[in-house]
């Protein structure tokens, strides 16, 4: 699927992240984005797409995804290219492919292949995939009985060395022991450190947040409160000393599942509207019927679009969480629909285009300016789902193919 080196999309609802959304046409060549505004119309004989009033915005931008559909990155660089091809469908143009860090040989291995695969990963019809977020391996996850892995930065910088430069972003749990020199190699490497998977007291989320952990990912979710101290007084920990300290941002889960929207809604005003993100934290199973998946992480999930995705089977965790069934364009629906009454539209566009876009140092990606990348998407009429989708402004998604 492609478009011509220069194309018009006339008659749009054009939002501008963060500040407008403008009535008009955009005008793409060589791969960005060439003009934008009201007076903007296709020339004769200028390739046209008639929006006919349709929103047109930049694509979606996930920093946490496990995969989609039968995809899991985690099972090897081979699902990279599949993830990427799905992605277009639901309005998302540069996804960050998750793997679960693993301090072993194994995962070395893995992250080795899995970052030699990102060249190319995106194929002629695929979303763009810059890089790797990490997930550990210095946290604990779900459950009772988990161990937190305590920080080594000798284990890091093999990690390091095994991503190849395509690290982009790595979580850790801020109570993990050793953790805060992790976090200074990390920083001097370039590298995004997220805060996750923690129950930190308020000193050892500050502490971390100080030797500059700047995020905090799935917000809200797995982040454990301390334990009533002093009758009658609510403990303050990690999630109070994330919403107080305008350095950090946050993206949160938006299935309605994870995160309930009134502490979607508490974060909006902690934290402000450019300091919050939307994630999926998809799993396989996402964008497909609800249903039974198998994982690489040795259980089952059930599935389902409205429901989040849980563990199933003879595991002693059968019942939880286990990542989202959610796609970006849902994700999006729900931030419009609990916030539509109350905040801008473009800034509500914002948390998933030039927000994360700007925490991942995307230049030219979550925006409409001129010179910006042609990374579009052309809404349906009568709902979020999008009818055309670009990546450089070629045609990664059709709704009529």
């Amino acid at each position: 699927m492609t478009h011509p080196a220069s194309f018009c999309i006339d008659d749009a609802r054009v939002v501008v992240p963060g500040r407008e959304v403008v009535r008009g046409g955009l005008r793409v060549t060589d791969g960005r984005i060439a003009a934008f505004g009201p007076a903007v119309r296709a020339a004769a004989g200028e390739a046209r797409i008639a929006a006919s009033g349709a929103l047109l915005t930049p694509g979606l931008i996930d920093v946490h995804t496990h995969g989609l559909h039968h995809v899991r990155y985690d099972a090897g660089p081979g699902d990279l290219r599949q993830g990427a091809a799905c992605l277009g469908a639901y309005g998302c143009t540069c996804a960050y492919p998750t793997l679960i860090g693993k301090a072993d040989k194994a995962f070395l291995e893995l992250l080795s292949a899995t970052c030699a695969g990102l060249d190319g990963a995106d194929g002629p019809n695929g979303a763009c995939m810059p890089g790797l977020h990490l997930e550990g391996p210095f946290l604990a996850f779900t459950g009772a009985g988990c161990t937190l892995v305590p920080g080594d930065v000798g284990m890091l910088r093999e990690i390091l060395a095994a991503g190849q430069g395509r690290v982009a972003s790595m979580s850790i749990s801020p109570d993990a022991e050793n953790i805060l020199p992790v976090i200074e190699v990390l920083v001097e490497a370039g590298i995004r450190v997220f805060i996750t998977h923690t129950g930190a007291t308020l000193a050892q989320t500050q502490k971390a947040i100080d030797a500059g952990a700047r995020h905090a990912t799935h917000f809200y979710d797995v982040f454990y409160p301390q334990p009533e101290t002093d009758l009658g007084v609510r403990p303050v920990a990690c999630v109070e000393a994330i919403l107080a300290d305008r350095r950090v941002t946050v993206d949160i889960i938006t299935d309605g599942v994870h995160v309930d929207p009134t502490a979607v809604r508490m974060s909006l005003y902690a934290k402000g509207w450019e300091n919050l993100m939307m994630i999926t934290d998809s799993n396989v199973g996402a964008g497909l019927p609800p249903g039974e998946y198998d994982t690489p992480w040795g259980f089952r999930i059930y599935a389902h679009p409205a429901k989040a995705a849980r563990i199933i089977g003879d595991h002693p965790f059968a019942g939880a969480l286990a990542g989202s069934a959610l796609t970006s364009n849902v994700g999006m629906a729900n931030l419009l629909s609990w916030f539509g009454e109350e905040l801008e539209e473009a800034r509500i566009w914002a948390m998933g285009t030039s927000n994360p876009a700007r925490l991942m140092g995307l230049e030219g990606k979550g925006t409409i300016r001129v010179g910006a990348d042609a990374d579009l998407v052309l809404w349906q009429q009568e709902s979020l789902t999008p009818r055309l989708t670009w990546v450089g402004g070629r045609c990664i998604y059709d709704s009529t193919k």
